[in-house]
């Protein structure tokens, strides 16, 4: 199987930028993405063969998430069935025979971490909810997770060290769910490599100079390793300010 995932940063921009071409080329069995920003009916996008499954923020214009997929789900489910983390479309959980698929953009912790204790919340209970999910079959998550792990996943790692998506306190949730038994599959296969990142800032020619940040990821249940063949990162697609992302699987 071929899984993608991809934060388009406003999918409507995004179609006029390549998106089409990159899908119907890559002939993914699950597309994920994140940051639609939309509301229903804004877009016709319909790929032949694919059910398509759209979570949408209350507030226009913000986050959102959609899934495409070969094979239809068991079951689907939009959030974690929170009130304080549901407003936003950041979640889709689609059930499969063999595993669940979590799709996630999680929150930004913002200038100056000004929405960290709402972040330190929302990994608390995303924790919980990928726990739960594991107690009936494995899981595998894919999306924007706003949080560069380790030193080596970013360019410039001292001068961010408090700027959200680096703070310690996101590192260590971060931490904690790999420790809870998920497996980061890109570092899983390319532990050491350098360079490798998915999100480059639109100002300061940062991607020309691959000045990035590695925050978009699949996760797997430490079950699933075994199964997993190889992560992908395609630095060179554009369209977004993030890349797409991919995890090809048995």
């Amino acid at each position: 199987m071929k899984l993608l995932s991809w934060n388009v940063n406003g999918l409507r921009a995004c179609l006029n930028k390549g998106f089409e071409e990159f899908f119907q080329k890559e002939k993914a069995d699950i597309f994920c993405l994140q940051e639609t920003k939309l509301q229903e009916g804004q877009v016709d996008l319909k790929p032949e063969g694919y059910e398509s499954y759209w979570n949408y923020a209350d507030k226009k214009g913000y986050s959102g998430t959609a899934v495409f997929t070969k094979s239809k789900p068991l079951k689907v489910e939009y959030g974690m069935g929170l009130d304080e983390h549901d407003r936003e479309g950041r979640l889709i959980t689609l059930e499969f025979d063999e595993f669940s698929l979590v799709n996630v953009y999680t929150p930004n912790s913002q200038k100056e971490l000004a929405r960290l204790d709402y972040r330190m919340k929302w990994e608390e209970d995303f924790k919980a909810h990928l726990k739960r999910l594991e107690e009936k079959k494995p899981v595998i998550v894919c999306g924007d997770l706003n949080v560069a792990h380790r030193e080596i996943d970013l360019k410039n790692p001292k001068t961010n060290r408090k700027n959200a998506g680096f703070s310690d306190q996101e590192r260590e949730k971060f931490a904690n769910l790999l420790d809870a038994g998920f497996v980061d599959t890109f570092r899983h296969f390319y532990p050491d490599v350098t360079g490798a990142y998915t999100w480059w800032s639109y100002m300061f020619n940062a991607r020309k100079n691959n000045a990035g940040w590695r925050i978009d990821y699949f996760l797997i249940s430490e079950a699933l390793k075994p199964n997993a063949k190889d992560a992908l990162i395609y630095a060179d697609v554009m369209g977004s300010d993030h890349c797409p992302v991919g995890l090809l699987i048995n």
